[in-house]
Order: C-alpha cells, then structure tokens, then sequence
C-alpha cells in the first residue's frame, strides 16, 4: 500500500512538470561587443567552446580578455565564416593568447595582408584546418559537428566542392560567408555571418530547415541582407545584430529592421544593448543584455524542426549529416604525413602525391617540408585537402 502511495506520488510529481526529468544542461551563446564586426562564443553543455568571428582589429584586446574570461583552456574549434577584417581583426591574439585545437573557414581566397597572418598563426598554432565539406557519401547534407548532449552545428554553406563558390555578386567574400545552425533540443541559432541576398536565395534552393529561435542577423543590419523570402524561411523570435555605435554604414538599417519586425522578431543590437547572452534549457531560450533596456531577461520558446522535403540519399549510405565531434581535450591530428608542394604562379598548396601535382604541365614548384611552412605562403588545395 505505501509503495502504491509513493509510486501515484511520482506519477503526479512527473505530470506535473513535463519535460523536467529530461532537463538538459544549458547551452550558452555569446554575442560578444566587438564594435562594428561580429564575434560570437558558444559554450556547450559539456564545456565545447566554438569561436564564431573575432571582431576588428580595435576590439581585439577587450576580445581577448573576455574569451578568458569565459572559456577555461583551448577553444576547441574557430570559425572565421569569410576574410573579412572586421570579423578576423581578432583571431590572431585569440589563438595565441586563448590557443585553439580546430580552425574553420571557407576556403575561399582573399588576397588581404590581414588574412594571410591568421593563417600563418593558424597554420603554426592549430591542430587542424577544415573547410566545411559535406560527406562525399552524403553530399545533399551539411556538414554536422557534435558538441555533446545533443547540440549539434550544421554547415548549410558553403559547400565546395559539391557546389562553386558564388561569384559576381556584390562582395563574393561576403556571399561566400559560412552558415551555420546550431541546434539543441527544441531550440536552435541561426549564424550567417555576412550573407548576401544571393546567398539567401541559393540557401532557400537547398531542402533544409532555416527556422531558428536566434538568427544572428547578416552583415550587421545591412540593407540588402535579410531579405523577406529568407525572413520567412527562418522565422525568429530573437534576432541579434552585432555592430559599432554610430559607424559609418548606417548599420542597422531602416530597411533590415522593418522586414524583421514584420515577422516578428525581438531584436537586440550590440551597439546599444552591449554584449547579448542566450542561454538555451533545450526548450526555450533566455536572453539577458549587458545594459539598456533589454537587460531584463527575455524568454523566447524553442518551436523544433520542421518538416522539409526528404534529401536523397545514395542506397547503403547513411542518412543524415555525418557527425565531427570536437573533443574537449587533447591535441587534434594534424596529418602533416609526407612533403608540401606548390605551383610556380599558384595561390595554393598540395600534398606531394596530389593528383593535381601530376597532372601539372609546369614542373616549376616549391617544396615544403611540413604543413606549417606551406601555410606561411599559400593556402590549401580544395581538391587534395592538405
């Protein structure tokens, strides 16, 4: 009779309080006040840190110092989403002040002095480089990485060498930006970097699932980023843009403002709210500014995934993205095996038994005797990955 008592008692505590026996730990995700630029931390439940940008220049020492404030060794992964400086300014005195196991970036070239010393740090500081190429077995789904307990980041672009980078637009750096979705529970961010419209549209051609409960929103605010038809693809409560008091844009537009408002977002701007946390239970998300008027804490509700068309995917293959999971601890491989060579004229590096390299006319090369001599003076080949 007693256990019949305490058995009904725990029915009605669980009934009570759905979802409270699955809780899961937090998920936290900074939008860190860089000034006009974009910097974003996420620490996950399990203590996975993911650096997504690094801010201008000017921000680089407040960056820095805040980073350690919040992460407790290494960051185990750097996203640059493009070559821009207003959102690599920083990534050099991170990885040499903070250290990094993983480094990400488009891969597409940028013949910018800025640029080519992060990846002289990161080829001499990383223990790898990775561009984010889907799964050769499952080339329609992005690129995932597991970050513990569930959340999960997908690369929805770019996704050479499956598709070409786009060109022609109106910044190709810009257009070329990763996207990316992280996802926990019931709730998810959406990242962008500085997306233009045609990356938008080519986005929405892709059978994915946009929607979000955050949207870091593109290019700062930006008039001709954000456009309608991807507003409503991603549908967010909360929209977060990242840019400098007064800048000299204009950033947020009037134009970019007015299309979120229209699907209802809350917005919050680092320019005049400051440094913006969102920490997700799995099930909703809370919002807090460092000041202003958004300072008092926001709770928006995580809605899930919806329903997108099914990606074909090839017989004996398995389903869905392939997962990458970040280790906490520990030095990632390097997979330095074997010499480095370059084309006479070429911007890029190969491994020594590229099949590039023996399908090459001219036999004017350089040789380099590991990765990080070959990182100082050129990037890596998409075909052979070095």
């Amino acid at each position: 009779m007693a256990f019949a008592r305490l058995l009904l008692a725990l029915l009605l505590l669980f009934a009570a309080s759905p979802g409270q026996a699955a809780s899961l730990r937090p998920l936290s995700v900074y939008f860190l006040d860089v000034g006009q630029g974009d910097a974003a931390l996420v620490v996950s439940p399990t203590g996975k840190t993911v650096l997504i940008d690094a801010g201008p220049p000017e921000a680089q020492i407040s960056l820095v110092s805040r980073v350690k404030q919040l992460v407790n060794g290494p960051l185990d992964l750097i996203i640059l989403t493009h070559p821009h400086l207003d959102h690599l300014g920083g990534m050099s005195r991170v990885i040499q002040t903070v250290g990094v196991r993983r480094f990400m970036d488009p891969g597409f070239d940028h013949p910018s002095d800025a640029y080519r010393k992060v990846l002289d740090v990161v080829g001499q500081e990383a223990g790898q480089v990775m561009t984010p190429t889907p799964n050769a077995a499952t080339p329609d789904a992005p690129l995932s990485i597991g970050l513990g307990e569930g959340a999960t980041l997908s690369i929805f672009w770019p996704r050479v060498p499956q598709e070409p980078f786009l060109k022609n637009t109106r910044s190709d750096a810009n257009s070329n930006s990763i996207v990316a979705k992280l996802t926990y529970g019931e709730t998810s961010f959406l990242f962008t970097g500085d997306a233009e419209p045609e990356t938008e549209a080519r986005l929405l051609r892709q059978p994915q699932d946009y929607s979000a409960t955050v949207l870091k929103v593109a290019h700062h605010g930006g008039r001709y980023s954000s456009t309608a038809p991807f507003l409503e693809a991603v549908r967010p409560q909360a929209a977060v843009i990242s840019c400098g008091a007064r800048n000299d844009y204009g950033h947020p537009t009037r134009e970019a403002l007015d299309r979120l408002g229209q699907v209802g977002a809350r917005v919050w701007r680092t320019d005049r709210d400051g440094e913006v946390r969102a920490v997700s239970d799995g099930e909703r998300v809370t919002l807090t500014a460092a000041r202003g008027s958004a300072a008092a804490p926001v709770v928006v509700r995580g809605l899930g995934a919806r329903a997108v068309p099914p990606v074909d995917t090839p017989r004996g293959a398995k389903s869905g993205p392939v997962e990458i999971s970040v280790e906490p601890r520990g030095p990632a491989p390097r997979g330095e095996g074997g010499r480095f060579v370059s084309l006479k004229g070429s911007k890029v590096f190969h491994r020594e038994d590229c099949a590039t390299l023996k399908r090459a006319k001219t036999q004017e090369r350089t040789v380099y005797p590991d990765r990080a001599s070959a990182m100082k003076e050129r990037r890596p080949s998409e075909d052979c990955k070095p």
